[in-house]
């Protein structure tokens, strides 16, 4: 049989693997499995959007067939107003494209960025994915390791900058550790990409849920952004739209010229219904969607407190959707990871698989998602994890 070897290098989705510790496992009502695993909501919509999709799915002919490339003009225009106005830069529509998820805009930078044997500054602990299409891609990846605080350094990124690098990717807030990123930082990344003439990738997917008040970075202040930025964003968080995949990437004009044919080819149009559903939410759910971060902030706090009672557990970052844990046992976090499963019949993540194989920290370190679990499920989490022996 023939396969391409980058596809076969590349290790398999964490979350398809973790899935499999569970199938065909069966759990105690009065203890039910808590699953920590994945960062996505799995309630629907709420009912008013909904009702937004079904009535576009009923009433509007033109949602059913083929789109513009780049999405809805209409989206791509109120991305634009909306971001503008959050960071206070300048955003235009042809800034603009929707893109079938975030991990597709990711996709489609890299192919506008990248060919085979080139590389890309990953910080670690990564997004999975994010390394996986590098592989796929026949990208090298080159980490950079992160401190006690797990936010990466200029000067070990500048240090890693070769002939070959195209670009640095920052996520913040971070997936897996929930980091939110200094201002500072990510100007003085900008700095140095520009510097070096590199791209640097802004993933900003949790950017809704973001405990700061005001902008987190001034990136679009600048003028001459897009020589350097390029920053990509959800809506399956914001408006509980995963199933429907639509994502977003900012970027200059004649970047996105060459995103158009990476987009024409892989799927034609972004989801149509999905579109509609994005730009109502957007317009309309301001409101319910600071309800839904003033939620996930409180969850985070009662993460915060609850790991921080655990002996032996070290709370090492903590934001959006997530906690990064480093756990007391003497054993791998992968190992872990599955006795967790039958033994307090929890399923998390362990650091080993958003880290290169062999690496000695992310050995001792486990992700939490926590936005599937509510403040009285997070409580029963910490008993759980306080009785693993």
């Amino acid at each position: 049989m023939k396969l391409n070897p980058n596809l076969v290098a590349t290790s398999a989705s964490p979350v398809v693997e973790a899935k499999r510790w569970i199938a065909g496992k069966s759990f105690p009502a009065d203890r039910p499995l808590l699953n920590v695993s994945q960062a996505a909501p799995i309630d629907p919509p709420p009912e008013a959007l909904r009702e937004v999709i079904a009535r576009a799915a009923m009433d509007e002919p033109m949602a059913h067939v083929y789109g513009p490339v780049l999405g809805l003009p209409e989206l791509r225009g109120e991305v634009a107003r909306q971001f503008s106005k959050a960071y206070g830069g300048t955003i235009t529509q042809d800034n603009v494209a929707i893109t079938q998820g975030c991990n597709q805009a990711f996709c489609a930078a890299i192919a506008t960025l990248c060919a085979p044997g080139d590389e890309v500054i990953l910080p670690v602990p990564w997004y999975f994915n994010h390394q996986m299409w590098l592989d796929m891609a026949g990208v090298k990846t080159v980490p950079l390791p992160t401190g006690a605080e797990l936010l990466p350094t200029v000067a070990e990124a500048e240090a890693r900058i070769t002939a070959r690098t195209r670009a640095i990717v920052l996520v913040t807030p971070n997936n897996p550790c929930g980091v939110e990123y200094p201002a500072d930082l990510v100007h003085a990344f900008a700095a140095l990409a520009r510097a070096h003439d590199l791209a640097l990738i802004l993933d900003e997917t949790y950017r809704d849920f973001d405990s700061r008040p005001g902008a987190p970075h001034d990136l679009f202040q600048d003028p001459d952004w897009s020589d350097t930025l390029i920053q990509l964003y959800s809506f399956s968080k914001a408006y509980r739209l995963t199933g429907h995949r639509i994502g977003a990437l900012i970027a200059a004009p004649a970047r996105l010229v060459q995103v158009e044919k990476f987009l024409d080819t892989v799927a034609i149009c972004p989801n149509q219904l999905g579109q509609r559903a994005a730009l109502w939410g957007m317009q309309n759910l301001h409101d319910w969607l600071a309800g839904e971060r003033a939620e996930i902030l409180a969850r985070r706090a009662a993460i915060e407190v609850g790991i921080t009672r655990l002996p032996g557990w070290t709370l090492l970052g903590a934001g959006a959707y997530f906690a990064y844990v480093g756990h007391p046992f003497d054993e791998d976090a992968t190992a872990l990871a599955k006795r967790l499963v039958d033994e307090a019949q929890v399923l998390a993540l362990p650091g080993s698989f958003f880290a290169p194989k062999g690496d000695a920290q992310a050995a001792r370190q486990i992700r939490i998602a926590f936005a599937n679990i509510d403040r009285g499920q997070i409580a029963m989490l910490m008993d759980r994890l306080a009785s693993l022996a």
